[in-house]
């Protein structure tokens, strides 16, 4: 049994209502910002335990709300499958990892994912490349997911370069992050790494991430959206570098 001090107590808390916050804001980025704050306070692998229930709710919620769930699941049935794939064939590298390691990992990963949103290259999967791409692209996003915890590169690049219509865009990357998020968990719990305490720490993370989710959607009509998402990607951007020198220094 792992004990969770009570400092670790407040940072969980304040980590998952500030991501919580941010995906109601933007429709994404939870586990990416709490991922890399919790990878400060402690191993990225313990990290991951706490994300579940908070990632898996608030995904679900996002999952609900959209415009034909199940066309949205018979298009992109492949890449799932690819994500559950990819993720238990590398369910041993964030468990395998050192805790150094991973967290440089998790840095590299939260950085890319910043670059890739600052630029906002004019990226376009032509319609008839979307059969082969989406299974690889999924496989990819599972060894991304377990590696490093995080479960948005290269999924949310290439599903916004479908080019789809917001609500099935908002849908899509529901159903990738709760699939990334089951299929994480069953890893994880392959080797062991569920702990009762951190079990506990994660059913308790989800009222703080539900407050943010909520606050952050609340707020969402009275913020220039572009002007959040810039902050968002260049606070992530600064964490990213920070956890690669921090622990590859």
């Amino acid at each position: 049994m792992i004990d969770l001090p009570l400092l670790i107590v407040a940072a969980m808390a304040l980590t998952f209502l500030l991501a919580g916050f941010v995906k109601g804001m933007i429709g994404l980025g939870l586990p990416t910002v709490a991922m890399g704050l919790l990878g400060l306070v402690m191993p990225p692998a313990e990290a991951a335990v706490i994300l579940i229930v908070p990632s898996l709710v608030t995904n679900l919620w996002q999952l609900a709300f959209g415009p034909g769930l199940g066309a949205t699941i018979e298009r992109f049935w492949p890449m799932m499958l690819g994500i559950t794939l990819g993720t238990w064939a590398g369910a041993g590298l964030l468990a395998g990892a050192s805790s150094g390691q991973a967290a440089a990992a998790l840095g590299g990963a939260l950085a890319l994912y910043a670059v890739a949103g600052l630029v906002k290259l004019p990226l376009r999967v032509p319609p008839p490349a979307e059969s082969w791409l989406s299974p690889l692209v999924g496989v990819a996003t599972g060894v991304v997911t377990a590696a490093t915890g995080v479960f948005v590169i290269p999924a949310v690049p290439y599903l916004q370069a479908l080019e789809l219509e917001r609500d099935r865009l908002i849908q899509a990357l529901g159903l990738s992050f709760t699939v990334s998020t089951l299929a994480l968990a069953a890893g994880l719990a392959q080797h062991g790494l569920f702990d009762g305490t951190l079990a506990w720490g994660s059913l308790a993370s989800l009222l703080p991430a539900l407050a943010g989710m909520a606050l952050g959607q609340s707020l969402r009509r009275r913020v220039r959206a572009e002007v959040f998402r810039r902050c968002f990607f260049l606070g992530l951007l600064a964490l990213g570098l920070f956890l690669m020198l921090e622990h590859l220094g």
